[in-house]
């Protein structure tokens, strides 16, 4: 997972460092946002593979950030995370395009699964685009 190029989107900064510090060891290039606008302004600057926001946020809630980080880069993947879950946000999340969604405090583990398998979407939708881009040459 050394390539993950990963977005990480909470306004609790002792949240988002103890995170952030936790997905560096294992490899994982984590970069820190702080609220929604922020995170939104990084996705404009850089290019990130996969996104975890928080869905609770002050200004810029974590679901209008989703679907404005899916009108910049489709292909990221982003999961969303919560401590404070609605049968509601779970569901618009998935509508616009959320890979998972998950609850705060979540294990380690199961959140590096999650990293892990929505890289591999991009990957391969990536590699789908590639393949169609290709034939479309006549290559």
């Amino acid at each position: 997972m050394e390539d993950i190029r990963l977005l990480l989107v909470d306004d609790e900064e002792d949240f988002r460092t103890t995170l952030a510090n936790r997905l560096k060891k294992r490899k994982i290039d984590a970069t820190g946002a702080g609220s929604g606008s922020e995170a939104i302004e990084l996705v404009r600057l850089r290019s990130f593979d996969v996104a975890i926001v928080d869905v609770k946020m002050p200004g810029i809630d974590g679901i209008e950030t989703l679907r404005q980080i899916k009108q910049i880069s489709p292909l990221m993947e982003v999961i969303m995370l919560t401590g404070h879950a609605s049968v509601e946000s779970g569901i618009e999340g998935m509508k616009l395009g959320a890979y998972d969604y998950l609850m705060k405090p979540c294990d380690i583990d199961e959140l590096l699964l999650k990293v892990g398998d929505a890289y591999h979407r991009k990957l391969v939708q990536e590699e789908r685009i590639h393949q169609a881009e290709l034939k479309q040459e006549g290559r």
